[in-house]
């Protein structure tokens, strides 16, 4: 589809609404990943089994499921504004209340929960800003930069997380990232616009189906239905790996530390992929090779977590796998919300995202559940994976090329 017309003008100010959401976006992901680097040592701070740590993080998968659709619904109808800005304010509530109540397992479940609910407004808005302040060919950059700002997020979580913990102790750590939540809550909350004074696209880019009409829509599009299952192959795969780094590579003799290390390399390797990939995505007008790429390259990254036992080679599996894997969700967004047209943003990034919460939860207690008995290797798991990512590559050989990403009509700034 190609749209014709005016110049149409897009606003310096949409960098400072990106940037707003974009530091929600690290924030609520600090508090999803905060316990990955440190299971073992909070096991033992609160008494709990490591599955039950782990829990703190697949609750936000658990809710997610049962919130994503209300959270979609709500951003398509009253806009980005209030809708992550309740995200936000749950944010900063929950995120204090969890550093003020550190030192209780029940609080922090609780404020872990908050949070959780309040991950569904970020997540599902990030096509949606794009929409509303960006021209279709920077919307791939954009989502880019927001995806990059969860893995700045994790980056945080894995690496500042160990250090903090040792010099403050658990209760110290959780009450820093506290402070930061409410503090960028109440940034966003000021500096979030809805929409700028006149639309980034073209008239007929511009307008959505409702969302039950749009989910209708978005389940009859073969391409549609393909992305959901590369989805739930990848970004369960993404939430069982981050949540499991240090059980992975326990059994190796990797220490917390070095495993948040290799945790934070792999979020590195993301942050790079998502400033250089989607980008070129966008200016050459291209999803499905870059998917089919990014997919490929990833298999000799989960190879080397699965059997790597050198540090080294570890942190070099932990790069390759962070740098293609995680530079592919930021593009396979933006293609779901173009195949997925005129399904609103926020309702076909959910479905994406709700796919991968769902296999996340299976994947995660799966692999606690079948971990060597005597070892505490993951090995087998990590196979399973594995096939799952050949499986992926294949069927991205099966999309179809996005006709939305043609050449559209020409943008010129405004002030």
């Amino acid at each position: 589809m190609e749209a014709q017309g005016p110049l149409i003008r897009v606003y310096g100010y949409r960098w400072v609404v990106l940037a707003a959401f974009a530091a929600v976006n690290a924030v609520i992901q600090i508090h999803w990943i905060v316990f990955a680097p440190i299971t073992g040592e909070a096991a033992a701070f609160y008494g709990v089994t490591p599955l039950q740590i782990g829990f703190l993080s697949m609750s936000f998968m658990i809710v997610y499921i049962l919130m994503s659709f209300p959270a979609s619904y709500l951003i398509d109808t009253y806009g980005i504004h209030v809708g992550i800005g309740i995200g936000a304010a749950l944010t900063g509530i929950f995120g204090l209340l969890k550093g003020m109540y550190a030192d209780r397992y029940t609080l922090v479940c609780v404020s872990q929960f908050g949070l959780a609910v309040a991950q569904p407004f970020i997540l599902n808005a990030i096509t949606k800003v794009g929409a509303h302040w960006f021209p279709l060919h920077e919307r791939a950059t954009s989502a880019g930069i927001s995806v990059l700002a969860q893995y700045i997020g994790i980056v945080i979580a894995m690496e500042a997380t160990p250090y903090l913990t040792k010099s403050l102790g658990i209760p110290g750590m959780l009450m820093v990232y506290g402070i930061v939540s409410a503090a960028t809550a109440v940034a966003f909350l000021a500096l979030m616009r809805n929409r700028p004074p006149t639309p980034p696209c073209a008239q007929g880019l511009e307008e959505r189906t409702l969302v039950l009409e749009g989910l209708k829509h978005l389940f009859g599009q073969k391409d549609m239905v393909l992305l959901v299952i590369l989805f739930f192959i990848g970004l369960g795969m993404f939430n069982a790996v981050t949540t499991w780094i240090e059980q992975i590579l326990a059994p190796r003799g990797i220490t917390s530390t070095q495993a948040g290390t290799i945790g934070g390399i792999m979020m590195i390797g993301g942050i790079i992929g998502a400033v250089l990939i989607p980008p070129l995505s966008d200016k050459l007008r291209k999803r499905r090779p870059f998917l089919i790429l990014e997919m490929a390259c990833t298999v000799p990254g989960l190879v080397g977590l699965a059997w790597a036992s050198q540090y080294w080679l570890l942190l070099a599996s932990g790069f390759v796998l962070g740098f293609f894997f995680m530079s592919a969700g930021p593009i396979g967004f933006q293609y779901g919300a173009e195949v997925g047209y005129p399904a609103p943003e926020a309702t076909s990034q959910g479905v994406l995202v709700l796919a991968g919460q769902i296999s996340g939860i299976l994947f995660i207690y799966g692999m606690d559940r079948f971990r060597d008995a005597a070892t505490g290797s993951m090995t087998r798991s990590m196979v399973v994976l594995i096939a799952l990512t050949v499986l992926s590559i294949l069927l991205c050989f099966r999309l179809e090329e996005s006709r939305l990403i043609a050449p559209t009509a020409r943008t010129t700034p405004a002030s």
